[in-house]
């Protein structure tokens, strides 16, 4: 019997049944509320950015790592965590994952120097990570058939939804609470949220029936910290660009790549070993599922620098509030949220077609926001990025979802879990290293008066990320076609089909 028939008894033990559990309707949303609360801490912490800056005299390195860092340590732990799920427990760690984001959210709201604000971050990073992958496999554990694709369905909205209300959210808590202290705000309104899913997750979460011991070489500890230490060894120069004088850092370069080389080499000795690898390398000999993860690396260094860089904009720059800021931003993550689901009906008939016509609105889109800035500058220049930010945001929703799709379509089955724990990895670590890259580009044109320009030379490194990703998808658009040709040639020749 599958594992959506364990039912949680009072204090969340299995108890056999031959029939669906009557509180998984109820345990979903545990799980979309703690999914909420991870995701909504991607962006809205954006518009808090100025407001820290100020309070802790935060220098712009430090304002980098607060985003990058969340991201980077997030997606380090979403494979190991994945696996430590299965092995110990779901509940048991989505629990664990909870009191620690809520406990690190704590500390990041009682901050008292950038340093400490920086710490708190990438805990409440390695927290999300712990949380993420059990919320999609309890779905599993909980539903089967059509329910199941129901409850992927309302994950799926949760994801859009906390996007969208992310910079609006910070936007209203900081004007509410005022400009000094109102960032704390944006980190402590997640303590009742997480108290309360504590206290439901243990009454109404499953165990896992499989759960057992776990073994450290299943988790590849050493595969982890050879990743993080060479994301991190390439992320040091371009954040530090300014604070860090001469050219001694780029040879941190030189060492990420050696570590990130070492990293592969260390997961091909792992695959088909005793340890299993963060990075089945295997998948990779899949054309569509490589390019795919390439795809939404790049793009997701391109789209997420963007909310970085605009609020600094509009806040910094132009003088608006964190309110302001917030609904200026709004058009981009509406229009996403809008063609997401259009996107998840059209991929079937369309294919890879479909993200590349979304990169290219995203491009346009980027590129029309410059133009705005220059077109309608000073205060009006948050109304005037609104249409290009809707069309970015529209095209987004046609990236994101369907290259998923696409990605994962030729994936066996029981490697499922493994390959899009990969793929959310690379769409974290991507969101780091586009944000220190973007950041160190914008930190180093800004000055008096100089928020315009410095706003275009961000957004062009941005847009370089997404046209990158563009060609990604041209290459396996090209592929695709290059293969069909090859197969109604080998179906004509009659010398083929008597061989």
């Amino acid at each position: 019997m599958a594992e959506s028939a364990a039912r949680p008894g009072p204090a969340g033990r299995d108890a056999p049944t031959d029939g669906p559990d009557p509180r998984r309707w109820k345990a979903l949303a545990v799980c979309l509320v703690a999914g909420f609360m991870t995701l909504l801490d991607v962006s809205i912490v954006n518009v808090a950015l100025p407001s820290i800056r100020e309070g802790l005299n935060t220098p712009e390195s430090d304002l980098q790592w607060v985003v990058s860092g969340y991201a980077l340590a997030f997606g380090l732990f979403l494979i190991p965590s994945g696996r430590l799920g299965d092995a110990r427990g779901r509940r048991a760690v989505f629990m664990a994952g909870l009191a620690l984001f809520t406990l690190a959210s704590a500390a990041c709201g009682a901050a008292q120097s950038s340093l400490w604000l920086v710490i708190a971050r990438l805990v409440q990073g390695i927290a999300g990570g712990l949380i993420s992958p059990q919320i999609s496999a309890l779905i599993q554990q909980l539903f089967s058939g059509r329910e199941r694709g129901r409850a992927f369905g309302m994950f799926g909205t949760v994801v859009g939804i906390s996007t969208a209300v992310g910079p609006l959210l910070g936007g209203l808590l900081i004007q509410a609470a005022g400009p000094d202290h109102g960032w704390r705000w944006v980190f402590y309104v997640n303590l009742p949220l997480g108290a309360l899913c504590l206290l439901l997750a243990h009454r109404l979460l499953p165990d896992t029936p499989s759960a057992g011991r776990v073994r450290p070489r299943d988790l590849d500890p050493f595969g982890v910290l050879l990743l993080g230490a060479g994301v991190l060894a390439l992320l040091l120069p371009i954040v530090q660009a300014q604070q860090w004088p001469g050219n001694g850092k780029w040879l941190l370069v030189l060492l990420a790549a050696a570590l990130l080389t070492a990293f592969v080499a260390w997961e091909a000795r792992c695959t088909g070993g005793r340890t299993q690898p963060v990075l089945d390398l295997s998948l990779f000999r899949l054309r569509s599922y490589w390019l795919g993860c390439l795809l939404i690396l790049l793009y997701f260094a391109g789209f997420t620098s963007i909310f970085f860089v605009t609020t600094l904009y509009l806040q910094s720059g132009l003088g608006y509030s964190a309110l302001q800021a917030g609904l200026a931003i709004t058009p981009f993550a509406l229009g996403s949220g809008a063609a997401a689901s259009l996107g998840g009906r059209l991929v079937g008939r369309f294919g890879r077609p479909l993200v590349v016509a979304g990169l290219l609105m995203v491009a346009l889109g980027l590129a029309g926001t410059a133009l705005a800035v220059h077109w309608v500058p000073g205060s009006g220049a948050g109304w005037a990025m609104a249409a290009p930010l809707l069309l970015a945001g529209l095209g987004s929703g046609l990236v994101i979802a369907p290259n998923q799709t696409l990605t994962l379509a030729e994936v066996p089955v029981h490697r499922a879990g493994s390959a899009g724990g990969t793929l959310q990895t690379g769409q974290r670590v991507g969101s780091a290293v586009g944000i220190a890259a973007v950041g160190a580009v914008f930190f180093a044109q800004v000055g008096p008066g100089n928020w315009a320009d410095a706003y275009d030379h961000g957004l062009i490194v941005s847009v370089a990320f997404v046209l990158a990703a563009l060609i990604v998808a041209l290459a396996d658009v090209g592929a695709d076609r290059r293969g069909r040709r090859r197969e109604r040639k080998e179906s004509t020749d009659p010398s083929r089909s008597t061989a």
